[in-house]
């Protein structure tokens, strides 16, 4: 059976990462559907390293299995935290935890004190986490999938990007370091904050380091908004959007740029690929929730995301499937320029 080659761009978003689990868990169903290379930010970055994991212990089903594992031991972790949707918060919304007193203390508290303050011993459960599920001497000694994971260093202002060798739970949580919430991350000798303010998710690695054609863009921030916020909280949400949004938006200019040089004959001698895009997202949905969705990790809020991915990808895959290794199946223009 001739496989089907597709390299994935992740993006991250908090709990929202888990409409990507569904999506994956969706494609690893595909039997004649090959992984090749793997790019992730924040969220993305976790569900890169469990894919690319799984992958390397047991394909795709292995694959599927250790995303399930990870996410939900994320949610039986904090099934006891303070941060937890209320009765009235799965009444109102189903998503939103922003009648809880708590959220609203801790949302306060996050803009006055830093975490070096409330969380002075660095405590990070998600490593805890990943290094309980992840082998990561595993993912660093194999050579079959690529796998680039999206930090910001903090004192040049570059991206850092990991790579197979480099991979580790810090490098996960390096890419996940959101500094309102937790400690820069170490590595090295550098500091390193979220990878979402600088490649949400870099893309460029997908095209330099692997020579496939096919390049799948997961994408969870909302590009388009259905109204201009009035709300102190929702300018907030809408402008972190757009801030994370931002990187992507220029990467996915320059794709469009090379595509339409390469169309009109020039491929520097072969050293440019033409590249098919391929493109599923949480569409209008995370227009109804605010960013306190963002830290909701209970089970039935998991799940409906996880649910809703499964349901893009598989739209998805009936009616596009068959275009990869052929041509796009978006129009990167319309959606990005």
């Amino acid at each position: 059976m001739k496989k089907k080659k597709l390299n994935l761009a992740l993006q991250g978003g908090g709990s929202h990462g888990a409409f990507t689990w569904g999506v994956l868990d969706r494609l690893l169903e595909e039997k004649d559907l090959e992984i090749v290379g793997v790019s992730g930010t924040s969220a993305g970055a976790v569900n890169g390293a469990c894919l690319v994991y799984g992958l390397t212990q047991g394909g795709n089903a292995a694959a599927r299995d250790v995303l399930s594992e990870v996410w939900r031991k994320n949610s039986e972790s904090q099934q006891h935290s303070i941060l937890q949707p209320t009765i009235v918060d799965k009444m109102m919304s189903n998503g939103n935890i922003d009648f809880n007193p708590y959220f609203r203390f801790f949302s306060m508290l996050s803009k006055s004190l830093s975490p070096y303050q409330w969380n002075p011993l660095m405590k990070n459960p998600l490593k805890d986490l990943l290094l309980d599920i992840i082998d990561f001497d595993a993912i660093q000694k194999q050579q079959r999938y690529k796998l680039f994971l999206t930090a910001t260093n903090i004192r040049t202002s570059k991206v850092k990007i990991f790579h197979n060798a480099e991979i580790t739970a810090d490098a996960v949580c390096a890419s996940a370091c959101l500094p309102h919430l937790f400690q820069a991350v170490e590595i090295d000798g550098e500091f390193y904050w979220d990878g979402g303010y600088i490649g949400n998710p870099a893309m460029f690695p997908l095209f330099e380091q692997t020579r496939c054609k096919d390049l799948m863009l997961i994408q969870i921030d909302s590009i388009d908004y259905n109204k201009a916020p009035t709300q102190m909280s929702d300018i907030i949400d809408r402008a972190t959007d757009i801030s994370f949004n931002s990187s992507l938006m220029r990467e996915m200019r320059a794709i469009c740029f090379v595509t339409k040089i390469i169309e009109k004959g020039f491929d520097d001698d072969g050293r440019l690929l033409k590249t098919n895009i391929h493109y599923i997202s949480t569409g209008d949905l995370m227009n109804r929730y605010n960013g306190s969705s963002k830290l909701n990790v209970d089970w039935d809020w998991l799940s409906y995301l996880k649910e809703n991915g499964r349901g893009k990808a598989e739209a998805w895959i009936a009616e596009n499937y068959k275009k990869i290794g052929r041509q796009s199946s978006c129009d990167i223009n319309c959606i990005f320029l």
